[in-house]
């Protein structure tokens, strides 16, 4: 059975994304399509902030493109030797909060201590921040243009101060089409389709009813996530929250 699943490839031990390992174990033939890409913002500005722990009381990564901004950041703005040897340190003598397992992963790898890790969503990640003794220093929260309201307004509410900044935005990627229409035609009408996002879910839904045509509804279509308010016509999708 073809299944398609609407992300990018991700290389586990084994060097396989583990959706299609784990999806041929149970006879099912998976091909990923990448549907999102991602601009990075105001890095020089993050820089700078990064440069100057002692104006923060932490820092809160939410999403695996927050620590490759931060990462980038330091790197064009030649301060890769600097937080090396001295800011990552400075940092560290701070919180580190995260959400999720992959992101903490990356977290570590730039030399950070992450905490939170365990919390599997911004709103659970608020909420274990406020059980911790707090700065009145504000929280460093490098992030997407169209971050969530959760984490913020329960940290306020809390009192506990942060600073947000826009580090990337999520962009269609340049070859949905192109890839899609090439799936379709070498493997035919998928039995299944993943949608890992709304962005992707958004970007990527026309392309999807205009190739299946009448056999769109016949497609099983999972959502992984938990919100998905696209204000578009989704009939027949079945959401899952993980």
């Amino acid at each position: 059975m073809k299944v398609l699943l609407l992300k990018d490839a991700k290389d586990d031990d084994s060097g396989q994304d583990p959706y299609i390992q784990e999806l041929g174990l149970y006879g099912l033939e998976a091909t990923l399509i990448p549907v999102l890409s991602f601009e990075f913002l105001s890095l020089p500005s993050l820089s700078e902030k990064l440069s100057h722990p002692e104006g923060f009381g932490g820092l809160i990564f939410t999403s695996p493109r927050a620590v490759e901004a931060v990462k980038l950041s330091l790197e064009q703005d030649n301060k890769t030797e600097e937080w090396e040897k001295s800011l990552k340190n400075k940092w560290n003598a701070k919180s580190v909060y995260v959400v999720g397992n992959a992101t903490a992963c990356l977290v570590n790898k730039i030399g950070l201590d992450a905490e939170g890790a365990h919390s599997g969503n911004a709103e659970k990640l608020a909420e274990y921040i406020c059980s911790r003794p707090s700065s009145a220093l504000p929280l460093l929260f490098p992030c997407g243009t169209i971050k969530g309201d959760t984490l913020p307004k329960m940290l306020k509410d809390k009192g506990i101060p942060m600073e947000s900044m826009h580090v990337y935005q999520t962009v269609p990627h340049p070859g949905i089409q192109g890839n899609l229409e090439s799936f379709y035609e070498n493997q035919g009408i998928p039995a299944s389709i993943t949608f890992f996002s709304p962005s992707g879910l958004k970007y990527s839904l026309e392309y999807i009813q205009v190739l299946s045509g009448d056999s769109f509804d016949q497609i099983k279509q999972p959502l992984v996530g938990t919100k998905w308010t696209l204000g578009i016509s989704t009939q027949g999708f079945a959401a899952s929250t993980v």
